[in-house]
């Protein structure tokens, strides 16, 4: 069985990879970006309709000021999202199963001013016609280099689950800074951004069926039981 390597920013890479291991998968990594809180400013809440909200970063880093939008109900992209919603006193208006737009989507219809808060990496939305989003950046990744012994694990080849783009991003620097090969390793990634952002030469690339951590992990147990 291939290795599985999980590059996710903490607290995502210590629960994905405590899933991986009750899967009976062999799990290798380690955070290629750490997830720090940016300084910005609480707008008015009174000029919107709610929040969206595509990671529970926002809440792991929006710091007190977030606590002034505990009024808006939350637009979140996931269960997950929504969970540390919850449990920061926010209420739930919908939550998505397949991504940010999908989520936006379904919102079409209806007059909505919307703030969104956000990474500085974040999925550029199309916007239906009687939507209007102003955004506010909470937090950023701060780049962190791959260790020796998933580098020298990695040249033989292994299945690297992708939560991100900014992980994506991130694992194409650390393969050309260290002259590594991309053809002998597999990758899952959570959605078709990120297999865009994972660019080319990769053994392969496979997309999840739904942009979840338990889905992702599903297509990559199946990747690592393929033949070398």
């Amino acid at each position: 069985m291939k290795t599985l390597f999980l590059f996710r920013p903490e607290p995502g890479w210590s629960v994905s990879s405590k899933t991986a291991l009750d899967m009976g998968l062999d799990v290798s990594g380690a955070p290629l970006f750490t997830v720090e809180p940016v300084d910005w400013e609480v707008p008015d809440p009174e000029q919107f309709d709610g929040l969206l909200v595509g990671s529970a970063n926002v809440f792991r880093h929006g710091g007190k000021q977030i606590d002034r939008l505990t009024k808006l109900p939350v637009h979140a992209v996931g269960d997950a999202t929504a969970d540390a919603a919850r449990n920061a006193g926010f209420l739930i208006g919908r939550t998505g199963r397949g991504g940010l737009q999908s989520l936006l989507n379904e919102l079409d219809g209806r007059e909505l001013h919307l703030l969104r808060l956000a990474g500085e990496d974040r999925v550029t939305l199309r916007l239906p016609e009687k939507i209007r989003i102003e955004t506010k950046i909470i937090y950023r990744a701060v780049p962190q280099s791959m260790t020796d012994d998933d580098i020298a694990r990695l040249r033989t080849g292994g299945v690297v689950a992708l939560h991100s783009g900014a992980a994506a991003e991130r694992l194409q620097v650390e393969f050309d800074r260290h002259e590594m090969d991309r053809s002998q390793v597999d990758l899952a990634v959570i959605g078709p951004r990120v297999a865009e952002m994972a660019g080319e030469g990769w053994r392969s690339v496979e997309i999840a069926d739904a942009p979840g951590d338990s889905e992702l992990l599903a297509l990559a147990r199946a990747l690592c039981q393929t033949e070398e």
